[in-house]
């Protein structure tokens, strides 16, 4: 999101259906600023995805939408436009999701979501395209020419590098979760996690991992 937010041509909107998904979860029990979150925002399901249909603010408009966010809504809207999936490995997010979330589920972590929702999108012809974090991170610039070739907008270079601290598009739990890229001014090099996963975590690793692996594969 920080990078596109660098881009002329582009508005960044941050998780859009966050409100959407603590309303209609057990999350808002246990995610930090939950209410505050719920009361920033709408909480519609259905009138957020036709705000992201109809916005026409800029030529480009990147969404960061979290899979599981998407729970019980119809998806077929996801044929209408460019489908940009975004995986992590597990044994890097998932220490980093602990540190804010307490023992995490698999519907908190989303890699089950990940690959149901690459599962549907090739059911719909959507167009898709799968980026590591880990292999994004190794060469940043040559991901992003690929992504950009695939969307069908030019690269800009400025999409390297951002300022220090947060972006006014940040949502209002920024302050829990954006601490690293605050902390960032571009791509920092991967640094794989240094910390064993905690061995109550261990179950989820395992789950996880085979859902990375598929997406993995899928990835420029």
């Amino acid at each position: 999101m920080y990078s596109f937010a660098q881009r002329s041509d582009t508005k960044v909107f941050d998780e859009p259906l966050y409100g959407y998904y603590l309303k209609e979860t057990s999350a808002a029990t246990y995610h930090p600023g939950a209410k505050e979150i719920m009361d920033s925002m709408e909480c519609d399901g259905e009138k957020v995805i036709d705000m992201m249909l109809n916005t026409s603010d800029k030529p480009v408009l990147f969404f960061k939408n979290m899979t599981h966010h998407l729970l019980h809504l119809d998806t077929s809207f996801l044929k209408e436009v460019t489908n940009v999936l975004l995986t992590r490995d597990p044994r890097d997010m998932i220490p980093s999701f602990h540190q804010v979330i307490k023992n995490p589920t698999m519907q908190d972590v989303g890699y089950l979501a990940h690959t149901q929702i690459l599962k549907k999108l090739d059911h719909l012809k959507a167009k898709t395209i799968v980026l590591d974090a880990t292999e994004t991170l190794k060469d940043p610039e040559a991901k992003l020419k690929k992504l950009c070739d695939f969307i069908g907008i030019p690269f800009e270079k400025n999409m390297l590098n951002w300022q220090a601290g947060p972006i006014p598009e940040d949502g209002v739990w920024a302050e829990h979760w954006y601490s690293n890229v605050h902390n960032s001014n571009g791509f920092n090099k991967y640094q794989p996690k240094e910390k064993e996963i905690p061995n109550q975590l261990k179950p989820l690793l395992r789950d996880c991992i085979p859902h990375y692996e598929i997406l993995k594969q899928r990835s420029i």
